[in-house]
């Protein structure tokens, strides 16, 4: 995939090893039985280049983060802060705050980012620089940052926040002012497009594991006890799925990617009778996107990420459930859970936070060589270089006769559907 380069790289790079734009990586590795598959992407490798488009010592840079809160996003921060600094020697690295809207001028100032101020980041949740979620006046965004003479600008956040990250490289571009604009993708949900593994997915399956443990001990230690989790997950399982196969006492999960039924037979609330009445317990986990053509539509529309607004699928099933049982006069114990604000606003763990570092180098290599109007993807344990559009019609669901979905089958015993 071609990617965008504000001119020719003339300074020299103060990188010892480097790689070229004539790396690539596929999007799918191919057996020999696979060979008839045609028109496989490959997309340009991360990292150092040879030479830089930007004199660091001339170059200014701005962060922003955006959307919802995700584990590892003050490390992302700190990892771009201090690759810019001790890698590259930039010495003017500014925070724009309260997301998209810090880029206008009657927001807060900008941070001057120092060494000082992200030296303990990385231990935190959430993010310092604070988030907001919806668009942005673009061409007074641009305005401001060509005021401020910033060259190059980090956007950290999701499908919407890459959006916006490439109409300001759009109107940059058409204005003829040099501004790299690379993104670094930011979802809990792991749902991002050429990307196999997004930062801040495995702590928040860890963190959901550990709720799970305890909804489970709820739910066994009454008489028909039932524990219901709502975990994230709006377009894709993969939370619910991770943390159920980590969990390994979840007793049925329901998931975007596969509708069910509650009535009937072979419906989930039959089920799940059948269940309480032989084991007296049971624990359910349920993704947030999941079942949603069982609830009235929402008028509301979208929220302000333009992302569609979902009902709250974990209040109607906990209802739905208390009715059944009511009216089967079958008595449970009835516990909901919703610990999802709880869980993104952790600290990354260990493996995350390694994650993120090699994010936010990969992001500032491909910003100081002058390419623009991307995101840093990861494919076959390699950084890649992802054109904005390219990414932003793109959608990661999770395969449901992969090794994942059949794992939570055998760890649950649920049947394949509830139809």
């Amino acid at each position: 995939m071609n990617i965008t380069h504000l001119g020719e790289a003339r300074f020299p790079s103060p990188a010892k090893r480097t790689v070229n734009d004539n790396l690539s990586v596929p999007e799918h590795i191919i057996s020999n039985r696979e060979k008839e598959i045609k028109n496989i992407l490959s997309f340009e490798l991360a990292g150092p280049r040879e030479k830089l488009y930007f004199d660091p010592i001339k170059t200014k840079v701005g962060i922003v983060t955006c959307g919802g809160l995700c584990p590892g996003l003050n490390d992302v921060i700190r990892s771009l802060f201090l690759e810019l600094t001790h890698a590259y020697s930039v010495s003017e690295v500014y925070g724009f705050r309260w997301g998209y809207k810090g880029l206008l001028p009657e927001s807060d100032p900008p941070i001057k980012l120092t060494a000082e101020f992200v030296d303990d980041i990385h231990k935190e949740g959430g993010t310092v620089l604070g988030t907001s979620r919806g668009p942005v006046d673009v061409e007074k965004a641009v305005d401001h940052l060509v005021k401020m003479e910033i060259n190059i600008l980090f956007t950290i956040g999701g499908d919407g926040t890459q959006r916006g990250g490439n109409a300001l490289f759009q109107e940059a571009k058409k204005r003829g002012y040099d501004l790299a604009v690379v993104g670094i993708p930011k979802t809990i949900d792991n749902d991002v497009a050429f990307v196999s593994r997004t930062f801040g997915y495995l702590t928040a399956v860890e963190e959901a594991a550990q709720v799970l443990d305890r909804a489970h001990m709820e739910a066994r230690s009454v008489e028909n006890g039932i524990s219901l989790v709502k975990l994230m997950g709006r377009n894709a399982g993969f939370i619910a799925a991770g943390a159920t196969v980590a969990n390994q006492d979840v007793n049925f999960l329901l998931v975007p990617e596969v509708p069910f039924k509650l009535d009937g037979d072979g419906g989930f609330l039959s089920v799940l009778k059948k269940r309480i009445l032989n084991r007296k317990h049971a624990l359910i986990v349920v993704a947030e996107g999941a079942g949603q053509d069982l609830l009235a539509q929402n008028e509301a529309g979208r929220d302000a990420s333009g992302n569609a607004l979902l009902n709250d699928i974990g209040i109607y099933l906990r209802d739905e459930i208390v009715d059944f049982f009511r009216k089967e006069k079958i008595p449970i114990v009835m516990r909901y859970i919703d610990p999802s604000y709880l869980i993104r606003s952790s600290p990354a763990n260990a493996e995350d936070s390694i994650l993120c570092d090699l994010f936010a180098r990969s992001a500032v290599h491909a910003a100081m060589a002058g390419k623009t109007g991307l995101v840093i993807g990861y494919l076959h344990d390699k950084f890649i270089h992802v054109p904005i559009e390219l990414l932003a019609n793109q959608v990661k669901t999770m395969d449901t006769s992969g090794f994942v979905w059949r794992a939570v089958l055998a760890s649950t015993g649920q049947p394949e559907r509830f139809e």
